[in-house]
């Protein structure tokens, strides 16, 4: 059985009851939450909470949508990642929100770019749809032609900066920086195209 198919089952199992499955998922992928979380909080003023509250508190997220089967989209590892992504930066989101509020009597606003895309206003209730919508964004880079695009946003949603990009595919950063601009700007006309429709 192949890493695909064994995590498509795992979902499988833990949507439809199956401890196991959700055990397993959470071996696999709770480390990365924590070190996603804590990559989105570097720059976060330190508080009570930190990256691995968000994380538990992301996985007990998805954990009752797919119970409640909020996540028909959910099938494999492909759409598992985003959707886990999607939930823990909405966590983060309004953990660093929270904190402002209480410290500051409000918040200041979350840029929104390739580094906060699925940072928006969405609640943590709305990942399913931020999850639909990544894919989305994603085919559109596919379109392009130069399949290194897609590579490059996957890697940088995953948190990895421009200099970890670079070494992973074996060219200089400024073409990263370049990928990314081109990104940007795909993925503004796809957002501006969906909203004249």
């Amino acid at each position: 059985m192949d890493a695909d198919e064994s995590i498509t089952r795992l979902i499988g199992l833990a949507r439809t009851g199956g401890d196991d499955g959700l055990d397993r998922l959470w071996d696999i992928y709770f480390q990365k939450l924590v070190a996603f979380a804590r990559h989105k909080l570097a720059s976060a003023p330190k508080a009570a909470a930190d990256e691995e509250d968000v994380a538990l508190s992301a996985f007990k997220s998805f954990w009752q949508g797919l119970r409640s089967d909020r996540f028909p989209q959910l099938t494999d590892r492909t759409s598992l990642w985003p959707l886990l992504v999607a939930i823990a930066s909405n966590k983060c989101v309004d953990l660093v929100r929270h904190q402002t509020r209480a410290k500051r009597g409000g918040t200041r606003g979350v840029p929104v770019g390739l580094d906060g895309i699925v940072d928006g206003e969405p609640a943590p209730d709305a990942a399913v749809h931020i999850a639909d919508q990544l894919a989305v964004l994603l085919d559109c880079l596919d379109r392009t032609g130069d399949p290194a695009l897609r590579r490059v946003a996957e890697r940088r949603l995953n948190g990895d900066t421009a200099e970890e990009i670079a070494g992973s595919l074996g060219c200089a950063k400024r073409t990263v920086e370049r990928k990314l601009a081109v990104i940007e700007r795909c993925w503004a006309a796809e957002v501006s195209d969906d909203a004249i429709e």
